[in-house]
């Protein structure tokens, strides 16, 4: 009887729905099926609801899906999670890219480490001469082509552990940073605010992340063997070496852990501690400087932080594989021998390098997650 005056008052068949305005009709046309009634308990619930500020599920699904996602990377940035297959093939033509790039520069900064002994000589043209010949070692007095080739030993071994450890570094980091957030997020943001809990989260994701590469260390003491003492190597294949060492070339796993943690630590902490200063908030898309200016601030962080640890594990791998001290002994040596200044040998070359090799890494590898991604969902 209800329905039947409600249609019969306003001049319409029996059930007739009034006509809403544009705004309703609008939210209704969003939230429902056009074949789907509307009956006026509905209607005034509505109404009901926009008069108490509420908004339909429809336009809460809209806003959602207008967000910003973080980006697959872990340098942060805006736009929509890529996938796992884009994550790694991106992360892998970014490891191409880079070893093909700096493993040169790579191989002067271990071999400046290695050296023991005082790089400079007395008088100019002693230095050049020292440095040339600890740089180049045998083709000291080649060509410059052939010094060039000089600078890429090891690159087979370094192909491979620089391909996995972006992919690990690269997709991992953000994974073990959104189980912080899940699990501890509320804890950060209480101890050091909104931005900074957000930076101090990304910063102990990433030292996680680093203590977690000491699972790619062999391949890693190769590439260092190789770059600075290739005789070691000599008449030997990569079998016969992981046959013949074992556990052998997992020396140094402590330190290389104490070296990973606080360097990684660093690194991605200190490029959100940069994007926070620049004012740009989480899961928005950051531009060429800003990108530029927070992996500078990161990169330079983390080498500064981790070189004395990175000088005792490289004097550690690239050592015979007969040599018994451990790495106590060879700090030990270092500061008899050296002095404390040792412990930053090859910063400079590092520190020269490390801001355009990481910005560039990090560039190719969102250029090429998200071409990648826009691929397969083609």
């Amino acid at each position: 009887m209800r329905q039947r005056r409600w249609g019969a008052r306003r001049g319409g068949r029996r059930g007739a729905r009034p006509r809403p305005s544009s705004a309703h009709a609008f939210v209704l046309r969003g939230a429902r099926a056009p074949s789907q009634r509307c009956p006026p308990q509905s209607l005034s619930r509505l109404v009901g609801g926009f008069q108490r500020g509420a908004v339909p599920k429809a336009s809460r699904k809209m806003e959602q899906q207008q967000e910003p996602q973080a980006v697959a990377t872990s340098m942060g940035g805006g736009g929509k999670k890529a996938s796992a297959t884009a994550r790694i093939g991106g992360s892998i033509i970014s490891g191409f890219c880079e070893i093909g790039i700096f493993h040169p520069v790579d191989t002067v900064a271990k071999r400046l480490m290695s050296h023991r002994g005082a790089v400079a000589a007395e008088g100019g043209s002693g230095v050049s001469l020292s440095t040339n010949q600890i740089i180049f070692r045998e083709a000291a007095n080649e060509p410059l082509m052939k010094k060039w080739g000089s600078l890429f030993p090891g690159v087979g071994f370094g192909l491979a552990y620089k391909i996995l450890q972006r992919t690990y570094k690269f997709g991992g980091q953000l994974y073990v940073r959104d189980a912080v957030a899940y699990r501890f997020g509320d804890s950060f943001t209480a101890a050091f605010g909104d931005k900074n809990g957000k930076a101090m989260m990304h910063a102990f994701a990433g030292s996680m992340i680093g203590v977690g590469e000491v699972a790619l260390l062999p391949l890693d003491v190769l590439k260092i063997k190789a770059q600075t003492n290739p005789e070691s190597l000599k008449g030997r294949g990569v079998f016969n070496i992981f046959a013949e060492e074992g556990f052998a070339l997992y020396r140094g796993a402590g330190w290389t852990a104490a070296r990973n943690a606080p360097g990684s630590f660093a690194l991605f902490g200190g490029a959100a501690v940069a994007r926070n200063a620049m004012g740009l908030k989480e899961g928005q898309t950051p531009t060429w400087v800003q990108s530029f200016v927070s992996s500078v601030a990161g990169a330079t962080a983390s080498i500064s932080v981790a070189s004395p640890m990175d000088v005792v594990k490289t004097r550690i791998q690239n050592r015979d594989f007969n040599d018994p001290r451990s790495g106590s002994a060879i700090v030990t040596d270092l500061l008899r021998h050296e002095g404390p200044g040792a412990f930053f040998k090859g910063l400079a070359p590092k520190l020269a390098v490390v801001g355009p090799k990481l910005v560039f890494s990090f560039a190719v590898a969102q250029k090429m997650i998200a071409m990648i991604d826009d691929r397969l969902q083609k």
